[in-house]
């Protein structure tokens, strides 16, 4: 089954394979294949990148269209305009407006675009299409600290790979944390069981929406030295399925498989004693009996009452929580952040902890979002204090 998920000139198409995987895809209005586009989105099938690449991909190839430029001609500083047009600092005339009505890209944005750009027309460059601009764009750096930090030992290559397209300085991410109180405020407000446990799930677990809404109840091990044998306290292991029937997908992809109806591998993260209460709580009074998915959360209300719920479901309800207790506008990932940052400070700064705590890929991932002092921390503020001359 396929889907059209844009309807302007060249658009991104969905692929619904029948074993349940997706792969993503670009098209033209009367909906051939866009080649070169597919053949590059090829190499990345399977992956998350994939669907992040097409969409990043289509906006430059309609950009490509309006300018009249064809592959073979494209230079770098057309590249570096393009950039200029979507929100990087580039000291050049950018030409006429470029996807008017649209915020700029952020920081985060500006290097995923990159890195799409980048690795597409080195792709055509192997293949013998433009082979100059390959050149340019496929260049080095001296490695960093943070390489040599990501290394083993610190022993790196004497070159790193560079993207003349990325933007220049240092950066460093500023999480949005919920607010002071969210947790007991939010656990007050909302309406169900449910909804009491996927507070608590993310506020302890530290777990993202798509993690949460993909548990099946075969994932959790909520009682000290489970089947599974790969942690002695209550657990639960983040499988990624890309077949879940309510389209949620683990971000992490480690392996995992089911022996004698245990689950085994995956990520494992520890489960609180509030966690297990707040599951408990919503499986006896609210799981409904006959649900044949084996999945956790499931709607409650309407003709879809007991199946699986999906993550927009999850986020409109925090959303409306969020209102009703006059918090604003409350997002999944603002539990992520304050768990993350937590458990950095009860860890005494220790990154590796903090990383597999949250289930982060790198430590160095931890330290540029997290690895900054709190400007709230009392330490912080009585340090300010002192230099102003003031006393409290």
């Amino acid at each position: 089954m396929v889907r059209h998920l844009v309807v302007e000139d060249l658009r991104v198409q969905r692929i619904e394979r029948k074993s349940g995987w997706r792969s993503w895809t670009i098209v033209w209005p009367e909906g051939t294949l866009h080649a070169e586009a597919d053949r590059f989105l090829r190499v990345h099938d399977g992956s998350g990148t994939q669907k992040t690449y097409a969409y990043y991909l289509v906006d430059h190839l309609r950009w490509l269209e309006r300018e009249c430029l064809a592959f073979d001609t494209v230079q770098l500083r057309d590249l570096e305009r393009y950039m200029g047009i979507v929100g990087a600092e580039v000291h050049m005339p950018l030409g006429e407006p470029w996807r008017v009505g649209k915020r700029p890209y952020g920081r985060s944005a500006l290097s995923t675009a990159a890195s799409c750009l980048k690795g597409f027309y080195l792709h055509q460059a192997s293949l013998g299409v433009n082979v100059g601009l390959g050149e340019k764009l496929d260049g080095t750096r001296l490695p960093s600290r943070v390489d040599r930090r990501r290394s083993f030992l610190g022993h790196v290559k004497s070159a790193m790979p560079a993207n003349p397209l990325a933007p220049k300085g240092p950066h460093r991410r500023h999480p949005k944390m919920l607010p002071d109180g969210a947790r007991e405020k939010l656990l007050e407000t909302v309406n169900s069981a449910r909804d009491r446990m996927v507070v608590t799930w993310l506020a302890d677990g530290g777990l993202r929406i798509g993690e949460l809404c993909g548990l099946h109840l075969v994932d959790l091990h909520l009682r000290e030295n489970a089947a599974c044998g790969e942690c002695r306290a209550p657990h639960l292991h983040v499988c990624h399925r890309p077949g879940n029937p309510n389209r949620a997908e683990a971000k992490t992809k480690h392996s995992w498989r089911v022996e004698h109806g245990t689950v085994t591998g995956g990520l494992i993260k520890r489960v609180s004693p509030a966690m297990v209460h707040s599951y408990f709580e919503y499986l006896t009074s609210e799981y409904p009996r006959e649900a044949g998915h084996g999945m956790l959360l499931v709607q409650l209300h309407g003709a879809c009452a007991g199946q699986p719920w999906a993550p927009v479901g999850a986020r409109r309800m925090l959303g409306r929580a969020g209102k009703r207790a006059e918090l604003g506008l409350v997002k999944p990932h603002a539990f992520r952040h304050s768990f993350t940052s937590a458990v950095l400070d009860a860890a005494d700064g220790n990154l590796l902890i903090a990383r597999d705590a949250g289930g982060w890929a790198s430590a160095a991932t931890v330290d540029e979002v997290y690895g900054h002092v709190d400007i709230h921390d009392p330490a912080f503020d009585s340090a300010l204090r002192a230099v102003w001359g003031e006393t409290r």
